[in-house]
């Protein structure tokens, strides 16, 4: 391809890196084909990562560079490696979707098992009419929230600019596929039992039961208690967890964390202090009388309700802080829609979509799909077309919201679990307000939040790869086309991860906390079933306002800190202190602009290749698992006993190899700067 020629017609006018008169190859068969075992696997393997961390990664900058590497090996055109890209990341958008609800079902008692064809066809059905609303929701609106000026898109901008990189491809594979060995190596040893991958200790004062300690306070009558107890857990041997933190940043990572410590630092051990063996009566009733296994039950039947009140504030001060942004957005939405059909037939290549009637037919269609898809999951009538009639106009909502987020933030920091948090509270009034309770009631209120979840995820990552496409020179509609591909196959087949981690670890289970399902599920059953512990609802919400009037930067992640579990925080924790530490390091050594640049997208693909290595480890691990408890064999360990030391001989070594290689690849000081901005 010629280079691009110099722009001449003023500073406004957008000229794409492929010029609008240039034809070239795009919407090939290769071009779909690696894009759909892209998106199965990196979806597999974020669905992996969402439902033990309670966080998805941008799939943008992998698919970007496995794309880049392999049509080029083909001869491929970069349009071409763009449609690959575009396919291959949407994966990312409908694993968030899935994983943040579907659990849900399990978790509520809505399903009875999730390992049955039952299962697989009403997980399918809700995830592929969420994707495919999503697809069509961004398609009414896609050209003006691309082409408006104020949405930088960040990760669109980088995902091109990796497109455009030319032999910086070749060491961007390297920084990939390098690291995501390293990070499944490093996984499938822990699970064999080279090393310990964790370790749980805790801190008691007294003893739980008879004896009793007297604390005298002046002026006061004075007060027994019968101890004080947390159990706390050193950081997860996890190159995924710490990958994330890498990712995220320290000052995320440490709002987080500070969850984690407010739980088992603060709560629980006071708590216990007060309660002692009272709080058996708030327990079930086979909790055992030892320290630990109260003081996790404590954490996850009174912290963790406390905790969704948290990330009820979080949710809403988010969109409170979108508000106009977000009613500007839309205003200018529905002016476009007002298109004539004139106007459309004088577009170029590069501004060919799918019209408006195409658009609208098919929505149409896909709701039909949806009321009898609503009816027979719920087995009412009613009700579940009111419920759909709202999930249509809510997800078209936040379809747009979410758009509106990724083109300011990127799709890693999207809060989808948030937009789907208020769409299922309003369900669940809804359904209250009707009269409907019970499982029926359940179905309902999970149902609409699941294909509100879906299409909300799968719009916010399909207008980033319009973002990419705009920069680049590709055609919208052959990009739609293949997104509508892409999420079809996606849909077919993101239960089975799902079913494969649940059979094999169970969700809600320290190893799968799934946390934004866990909290649909008591949100759905606690609203819709009058169950819900609102006295430590009502304390999360006063927790969460007080921490806005502290101006936490994050209140919603202070709240899924507070939720996940100990060592997993640690864990994302210690890997945003790596990515300080590397930063430190750059800025002694007196890095130019270009260099740190150059640091900067190191650190970020050496990051995403251990995430990626040990995700797809991840399910290779729960498919042993799963074989073994059918075939009922023991899966051999290299130690019984092994030792978390030797665990943290390996941290330290993924601390060097995140903190060594991004700085070796800083190069010379007088190259020019690589793309910036994969954050």
């Amino acid at each position: 391809m010629s280079t691009p020629a110099a722009n001449t017609e003023g500073p406004r006018k957008h000229r794409p890196y492929v010029p609008e008169t240039m034809e070239m190859k795009e919407l090939t068969f290769r071009a779909i084909f690696l894009g759909l075992i892209l998106t199965v696997v990196l979806g597999a393997a974020n669905a992996y990562l969402g439902l033990r961390a309670g966080i998805t990664i941008a799939a943008t900058y992998p698919a970007a560079v496995i794309a880049m590497a392999v049509l080029r090996a083909w001869k491929g055109t970069l349009l071409e490696e763009n449609i690959a890209r575009t396919a291959g990341s949407i994966g990312e958008g409908i694993a968030a979707g899935a994983i943040f609800t579907l659990p849900a079902f399990v978790l509520a008692g809505a399903w009875p098992n999730f390992w049955s064809f039952d299962s697989y066809w009403k997980s399918t059905a809700l995830i592929m009419v969420g994707s495919v609303l999503g697809v069509l929701f961004i398609s009414l609106v896609r050209r003006v929230m691309v082409e408006d000026p104020e949405l930088p898109f960040p990760e669109s901008v980088a995902a091109s600019e990796i497109h455009k990189a030319g032999q910086r491809g070749a060491q961007a594979a390297k920084y990939l596929f390098w690291n995501i060995g390293v990070g499944g190596i490093v996984y499938i040893l822990g699970s064999f039992g080279l090393f310990a991958a964790g370790k749980d200790f805790y801190f008691a004062v007294g003893t739980l039961g008879r004896s009793q300690v007297r604390l005298g306070l002046a002026g006061s009558k004075n007060i027994v208690a019968t101890g004080a107890v947390s159990t706390f857990a050193a950081p997860s041997v996890s190159p995924a967890y710490l990958g994330v933190g890498y990712i995220i940043g320290l000052r995320l990572a440490s709002i987080q964390f500070a969850g984690g410590v407010l739980a088992w630092g603060l709560m629980v051990p006071l708590l216990m202090y007060f309660m002692g063996p009272q709080l058996k009566q708030y327990l079930p009733a086979d909790t055992p009388d030892n320290w630990t296994t109260m003081a996790i039950s404590v954490w996850k039947f009174v912290v963790r309700p406390i905790a969704v009140g948290g990330m009820l504030v979080g949710a809403a001060f988010t969109l409170f802080k979108m508000g106009k942004s977000l009613t500007a957005g839309l205003g200018k939405a529905l002016g476009d829609l007002r298109q004539t059909a004139a106007q459309r037939a004088q577009l170029s290549r590069t501004e060919q979509y799918m019209g408006s009637k195409a658009v609208f037919g098919l929505i149409a269609i896909t709701f039909v799909v949806m009321c009898v898809l609503y009816v027979r999951l719920t087995g009412l009538f009613w009700p579940a077309i009111l419920a759909a009639v709202v999930m249509l106009l809510v997800g078209f909502f936040f379809a747009t919201v979410s758009g509106n987020l990724v083109g300011f933030i990127g799709s890693s920091n999207n809060p989808i679990s948030g937009l789907t948090l208020s769409t299922l509270l309003i369900a669940a009034l809804l359904m209250v307000s009707l009269g409907v309770s019970g499982k029926s009631g359940v179905l309902a209120v999970l149902s609409v939040a699941a294909v509100v979840c879906v299409s909300s995820a799968v719009a916010g990552e399909l207008l980033q790869d319009f973002k990419v496409g705009y920069i680049l020179g590709g055609t919208p509609r052959k990009i739609q086309v293949a997104e509508l591909i892409a999420v079809v196959v996606a849909s077919l087949v993101m239960y089975f991860p799902l079913a494969l981690l649940n059979n094999s670890f169970g969700f809600g289970s320290r190893e799968l906390a799934a946390p934004q399902a866990g909290l649909m599920a008591t949100l759905a059953v606690g609203v819709v079933g009058g169950d819900m512990p609102w006295p430590l609802v009502v304390v999360g919400i006063f927790m969460g306002i007080g921490m806005i009037m502290m101006q936490v930067r994050s209140p919603m992640l202070v709240a899924v800190g507070m939720y996940l579990p100990f060592e997993t925080t640690f864990a994302i924790f210690l890997g945003g202190v790596f990515r300080a530490l590397g930063d430190s390091l750059a800025n002694r050594r007196g890095f130019n602009p270009a260099q740190r640049a150059r640091v900067e997208n190191a650190g970020v693909l050496t990051a995403s290749g251990l995430i990626v290595g040990e995700s797809l480890m991840g399910l290779v691990w729960a498919g042993i698992v799963a074989i073994a408890k059918v075939k009922n064999w023991t899966i051999p360990q290299i130690f019984n006993h092994p030792s978390y030391f030797a665990g943290l001989a390996v941290m330290v070594g993924l601390a060097l190899l995140m903190i060594r290689i991004p700085l070796s690849s800083a190069g010379d000081p007088s190259e020019p700067a690589p793309p910036v901005g994969m954050m």
